[in-house]
């Protein structure tokens, strides 16, 4: 989900450092740097304000081009896999690439929202009913749901992680890389899970009209947590 803007933003970006850098100056640091805990450097304003709207506008697109409900697992895998290229290529990858990613993951997003979709259903549907005594179970069970809440909030976010990774393609392998990694990493299910229940919160009950917005910010900091849990 990027646009030209971003392309034109990035290159403009480089060509100031570049300009910079040939008069003797220090280069300054990739805009993701202070997001994701980059090499110490120097940091131009410019390159921060440039990052943020980029993620500003990285919520903004994934968000409508989830509307569809059943795009929406297309829209979060390609969002995920321009935000890693953002992170590892210092740069937004192209249109036509973005686009492509979209349409290939349609298909296998769709399927994958529709599990998203149930679980979340199920899980907060049990939820609601043990609150309200209309099961039995009382507050034990009520911790054990709200724990595989967040144990499937996390899942869901490694998973995501591994989809850009993975270049927005194979639910499948990202969900057992996602295994794979709460196994060898025990912090990073936590982080991802604190990442997602922090952002439910502001979105929900803080800042409603900027929650796609959050969308980017969200993105980014499961790519941040999770790349600092594995190290």
């Amino acid at each position: 989900m990027v646009t030209a803007g971003w392309s034109v933003g990035t290159e403009t970006g480089r060509a100031e450092s570049s300009a910079e850098v040939s008069r003797g100056g220090p280069a300054p640091a990739p805009p993701w740097s202070e997001f994701v805990g980059g090499e110490s450097a120097r940091r131009d304003w410019r390159d921060t304000v440039r990052g943020a709207a980029d993620l500003a506008l990285l919520g903004i697109l994934t968000t409508v081009a989830s509307l569809g409900v059943v795009t929406a697992g297309a829209a979060v895998a390609t969002a995920s896999a321009a935000l890693h290229h953002w992170i590892d290529q210092d740069g937004w990858p192209g249109v036509r690439p973005v686009l492509r990613t979209f349409v290939r993951a349609l298909l296998p997003g769709a399927a994958a929202t529709a599990v998203a979709v149930a679980t979340a259903g199920l899980l907060t549907l049990n939820l609601l009913a043990l609150a309200r005594g209309a099961v039995p179970g009382g507050v034990p069970l009520i911790a054990v749901t709200a724990a595989l809440i967040l144990a499937a909030a996390a899942f869901a976010g490694l998973t995501v992680v591994e989809m850009g990774r993975n270049g927005g393609q194979g639910w499948r392998n990202a969900a057992r890389a996602a295994v794979a990694t709460a196994e060898a990493r025990p912090l990073a299910p936590p982080a991802t899970a604190g990442v997602i229940a922090l952002s439910a919160v502001l979105g929900v009950l803080v800042l409603p009209p900027l929650a796609p917005i959050l969308a980017g910010y969200t993105l980014l900091a499961l790519h941040a947590v999770t790349r600092r849990t594995v190290r």
